[in-house]
């Protein structure tokens, strides 16, 4: 058995070279005198306690091993005779003698007078000093078998601006680590002094210094008083700071988007604007823009987006005034009388030169530009079965010409329209099916158009000419005469009747060269699909344009006398 071990010091202010709190030849001479006896170990008679007696085995000492004096290695841990209960057992040095080295003190022997057992061997330096060295013993400590009683420490000279450890605002949290640690620091009967700059502290500042709890950044600390001031000051650089965010997110969105502008009323003065087929609602507001109808895009696109009627628009010029709000601005465009352009109606069998003639007084074009326009027409667009004429080709409808329109892009648009009917009529492959040609198609076409006003005639006005065409029969018509002499039909004498020449159908079988006039689609028609029969003649019986067809040409002079007596113009 070995020296009883004084007790170690628990908690935070344990330090390796102390014991229990107390210097160890202070805790050494409190310990209760040695015990002498009857023998050495001065023995436990046996039975005592009501246990039996041991048996004792002792070894043979072994040669040359110094025997143990009585009583040297044997002590009590009482200050006086406790019924004969030993509290340690007889401490055996090692076999062969003293162990080689420095010599060191036997638990339990006599040692020098100053010295201690748990001293430092001879010539080693001499131990730091720590907190436990300046451990004090209390006179009025009671025995070791006594309780130890806590006692508390001296209050530390207090921090300004630090919480004391009795600060009543203390957590319960803290409160409760707070009274672990004072358990931990029970010295037993013993005031523990602190060592300076660290015991004199508060518990709070020590930890927070010591990185063990109750910092700053520990939610069971102490909460610290703000002063008012301090939370004025706070809330004032919140609340510039959110105030900041909003106004500068303002800002921002400002200089990405920025506000559109838009004028107020109706505006004043007069200004034209075109539209151009195709345009959206934002290029119709960057054109009103532009010609400083309305301030910005925004304003008009804004409520076009929401009026239907908005994507109604149509091309054209418009009359419009300067400085007008978005929605004033659209109000007006959807106005019809706003719209600036030239209508014109080309009737059907119009020959070019009366188109020409109709287009000029419509548009205030001057009617030789057209006819120089109408000169090239490679530059109309007509298609290759034209064989580059362009009478025939210039389709009768309704145009609108706004007021920068070219005469070349009015013939055109009239070719345009004339391309559209015939490919949606499949005019191309109907000719073909026929066994003519598209030019054959749209010259009986032309003199159809010419013969008669009556749409239910078109396609019995069709079977004579292709009847009289396949018997090689002149066809007598007048019109192609006309329109050769550049005269109207009421216009011609018999000395034009009688005049030889490529269009004149009566002293010349077959077709003219070109068409005589603008067929309508009803005459389109009529030449690609006409009635069966073996018709041969017709003339004119009623002032409404009625026509008398036969086969016969005793019936055809019967009728051409009836006419003739009606004033209808059957003559010749």
């Amino acid at each position: 058995m070995s020296d009883p071990t004084p007790p170690r010091r628990r908690g935070r202010h344990a330090s390796p070279d102390e014991f229990g709190g107390v210097p160890a030849d202070a805790w050494r001479a409190a310990m209760p005198r040695q015990v002498t006896g009857e023998g050495p170990g001065n023995p436990v008679p046996a039975g005592a306690f009501g246990a039996p007696a041991p048996r004792l085995h002792r070894a043979t000492p072994a040669t040359g091993v110094p025997q143990v004096p009585p009583g040297g290695l044997f002590r009590e841990a009482a200050s006086g005779p406790s019924d004969g209960e030993h509290r340690t057992g007889p401490l055996i040095p090692p076999a062969g003698g003293t162990v080689p080295g420095p010599a060191r003190p036997v638990p339990g022997a006599a040692h020098e007078p100053g010295t201690h057992p748990s001293a430092p061997l001879p010539g080693l330096p001499p131990r730091p000093a720590g907190a436990w060295s300046r451990l004090q013993r209390r006179d009025e400590a009671g025995p070791d078998d006594a309780q130890t009683v806590a006692q508390p420490l001296a209050a530390a000279p207090g921090v300004p601006g630090e919480p004391r450890d009795d600060d009543p605002v203390e957590e319960a949290g803290t409160r409760g680590r707070d009274a672990w640690d004072d358990e931990q620091d029970s010295t037993g009967g013993l005031e523990v002094l602190g060592t300076p700059g660290t015991e004199e502290l508060p518990r709070s500042r020590r930890r927070a210094r010591h990185g063990d709890g109750g910092g700053a950044g520990d939610p069971a600390a102490g909460r610290r008083r703000r002063s008012p001031i301090a939370v004025v000051v706070s809330l004032v650089v919140l609340a510039g700071l959110v105030a900041g965010i909003v106004f500068g997110g303002k800002a921002l969105l400002t200089l990405v988007n920025p506000p559109s502008e838009d004028f107020a009323g109706q505006g004043s003065g007069s200004v034209e604007v075109r539209i151009a087929v195709g345009d959206t609602l934002s290029d119709i507001a960057r054109a009103l823009t532009d010609a400083g109808v309305i301030a910005s895009v925004g304003p008009f696109v804004d409520a076009a987006e929401v009026e239907p009627a908005a994507m109604g628009i149509q091309p054209g010029v418009y009359a419009m005034r300067e400085q007008m709000s978005g929605q004033a601005a659209l109000d007006l465009l959807l106005d019809p009388a706003t719209r600036l352009f030239s209508r014109v109606t080309i009737p059907e069998g119009f020959t070019v030169q009366a188109v020409l003639d109709r287009l000029a007084e419509a548009t205030e074009t001057p009617v030789e530009e057209l006819q120089a326009a109408a000169a090239d027409p490679a530059a109309l667009g007509l298609p290759a079965y034209a064989g580059g004429q362009l009478e025939g080709y210039l389709f009768p409808a309704t145009y609108d010409f706004t007021p920068d329109t070219t005469p070349v892009d009015m013939l055109r648009t009239m070719v345009g329209k004339f391309t559209e009917t015939a490919a949606r009529m499949q005019l191309e492959q109907r000719a073909a099916a026929s066994g003519r040609t598209v030019e054959d198609i749209v010259t009986v076409a032309s003199m159809v158009q010419s013969e008669t006003r009556l749409d239910e005639e078109r396609t019995t006005v069709a079977q004579v000419i292709y009847n009289r065409l396949d018997r090689g029969i002149a066809l007598g018509i007048d019109a192609t005469l006309a329109f050769g002499l550049g005269k109207n039909g009421n216009e011609l004498t018999v000395t034009d009747l009688q005049t030889d020449g490529p269009y004149n159908s009566r002293t010349r079988p077959g077709l003219p060269p070109t068409p005589i006039s603008s067929p309508g689609e009803a005459s389109l028609q009529a030449a690609l699909n006409p009635t069966a029969g073996d018709l041969l003649y017709y003339v004119l019986e009623s002032p409404d344009g009625r026509h008398f067809f036969t086969a016969d040409y005793a019936e055809f002079q019967a009728a051409r006398e009836r006419c003739a007596a009606a004033g209808l113009g059957c003559g010749g």
